[in-house]
């Protein structure tokens, strides 16, 4: 009996049995490398997110497979987590003043980065490499996306001294970013039931590619107008002045309520989960009242924490309950995750060493180009002069000279923080290649090579540039704007002020 009660039992639960050695020597050294090579790769060439790649390469089943399957999938899930919880903290500490104040430009430029590298594209690997059209168009796709996750990583942690999410420039890379990624996911869908259409699939096209634009936008307008007229009157009435007394406990409760809803109406309407969470996030920042004697507003954690009447912000309690866990864990291993998905022995022939260089440079080149875009407007959209004084002309001419370099730095910076791909990326081109039976192992490969290097050197870049040039930006005219209620735009608590970051 004893026998059989205990075989019945084994199928309701799980036997604890004590790991190997071997097992727990790997995951313990696994780790260690990542935090060691992001530090390395930090303090080296300034984009921390690097060495996390390469350990994934190494660690994972591109290279040395010293992970076992199972391990690497649940680092992908969490890795995926902490990709969420990196722009669910960008929209956290986005200033909507700024994104407002920036939308049109944001849009040019995104709509840059989209058209540039699809277009050039079918100049090089359609005309010169011989591609089929539709195989162009979907690594086109994959390489007009912009790494979210990276673009954050990257702002968040470029410069000890400046804080990019308070610039301009920094408003315009987040906005542009974010609809790049909506515009890619839109594209992954239409490329994932790519191969129902191609094998008479009953597939309504119209559907198919109207379903995740709809949903963004809609998704994009319903968010502020509810908030405004709906969802923030009624928190600021009915919760903020009952639950602000449990402080970083109701916080906590709420967030993961907000961006679980998020996430799960975007995934659901066909839209990026990814943009779901951005959405999330800049929704709490607005939620609270914002009048001097609202329980959010203080100056300090601490404030919060010790009266009785306030309570910390949601940005407090990010920092509290998640930041540690997200900077040395997640993040590091959303970036190892992105190792372990890419072929790297099938990299290193000789054919596809050169396409894919030379296309990396072309794609490196179409988003770059987005930067060109600020000093433009800069010279474009000025202040009016009286043109009948006195050699008014000469002045106006001289004015715009003078904001066209004051743009260049930002407009580099725009630049090369478009540059890098990552998941994005990734997940569009291997979706052609499992999915549809359009891209062929070639094209794979030279996609691959494009993505990896341009969302290696745009890090870089950006951190080279960055570590000489952060002052000059921030003190120009698309650097640190104040944020209303502040005397500097350097007074507010930013999230990653105590922790060492991977980007």
């Amino acid at each position: 009996m004893s026998d059989s009660g205990g075989s019945e039992s084994n199928g309701r639960f799980l036997q604890y049995e004590e790991p190997g050695i071997v097992d727990i020597l790997i995951i313990i050294s696994f780790f260690t490398f990542l935090w060691v090579s992001g530090y390395i790769s930090k303090k080296i060439i300034r984009a921390g997110i690097i060495g996390p790649i390469l350990v994934g390469i190494i660690y994972g089943t591109p290279l040395a497979n010293i992970l076992e399957h199972i391990w690497q999938e649940t680092f992908i899930y969490l890795g995926y987590i902490g990709l969420i919880l990196i722009i669910f903290e960008g929209g956290l500490s986005t200033r909507l003043d700024l994104l407002r104040a920036n939308l049109t430009l944001s849009v040019v430029g995104a709509t840059t980065g989209v058209i540039l590298p699809i277009g050039l594209s079918y100049l090089l690997l359609y005309l010169g490499y011989g591609y089929g059209a539709v195989e162009t168009f979907i690594i086109g796709a994959s390489l007009s996306a912009t790494s979210l996750g990276t673009t954050f990583a990257v702002i968040s942690g470029a410069a000890a001294s400046v804080d990019l999410s308070q610039t301009r420039v920094g408003a315009i890379l987040v906005s542009a970013a974010v609809l790049d990624d909506v515009s890619g996911l839109v594209m992954s869908s239409v490329i994932h039931d790519l191969g129902s259409i191609g094998s008479g699939g009953g597939v309504n096209l119209g559907w198919l590619i109207g379903r995740p634009i709809v949903a963004s936008i809609l998704m994009t307008i319903l968010t502020p107008v509810l908030s405004k007229w709906v969802l923030a009157p009624a928190f600021r009435k009915f919760i903020e002045p009952y639950f602000h007394r449990f402080d970083h406990l109701f916080n906590i409760v709420f967030m993961i309520l907000i961006l679980s809803a998020f996430i799960s109406i975007a995934a659901y309407a066909g839209t990026s989960i990814l943009f779901g969470a951005f959405l999330a996030g800049v929704f709490l920042t607005y939620l609270p009242s914002q009048t001097p004697d609202g329980p959010f507003v203080v100056m300090s954690r601490e404030e919060g924490e010790r009266e009785k009447d306030k309570s910390p912000t949601f940005v407090h309690t990010f920092e509290y309950y998640c930041l540690d866990f997200q900077v040395y864990i997640l993040e590091p291993l959303f970036f190892a995750s992105i190792g372990f998905a890419t072929p790297f022995l099938d990299l290193w022939t000789g054919a596809a060493i050169w396409r894919g260089l030379l296309y990396t440079l072309l794609m490196l080149i179409a988003k770059f180009l987005v930067g060109i875009w600020i000093p433009v407007w800069a010279y474009s959209l000025g202040p009016k002069v009286d043109k009948s004084k006195p050699n008014a002309e000469t002045a106006d001419s001289r004015s715009r000279i003078t904001r066209m370099k004051g743009g260049v730095y930002p407009g580099l910076l725009l630049g090369m923080a478009m540059v890098a791909r990552g998941e994005i990326g990734l997940l569009i081109v291997e979706i052609g290649y499992n999915n549809t039976t359009y891209v062929s192992q070639a094209g794979f490969l030279t996609a691959i090579w494009a993505i990896m290097l341009n969302t290696i050197l745009g890090p870089i870049a950006v951190g080279i540039l960055v570590k000489y040039k952060a002052d000059d930006i921030a003190q120009g005219d698309w650097g640190l704007v104040k944020a209303p209620g502040t005397s500097s735009p350097n007074d507010e608590d930013h999230l990653r002020s105590e922790s060492q970051t991977f980007a």
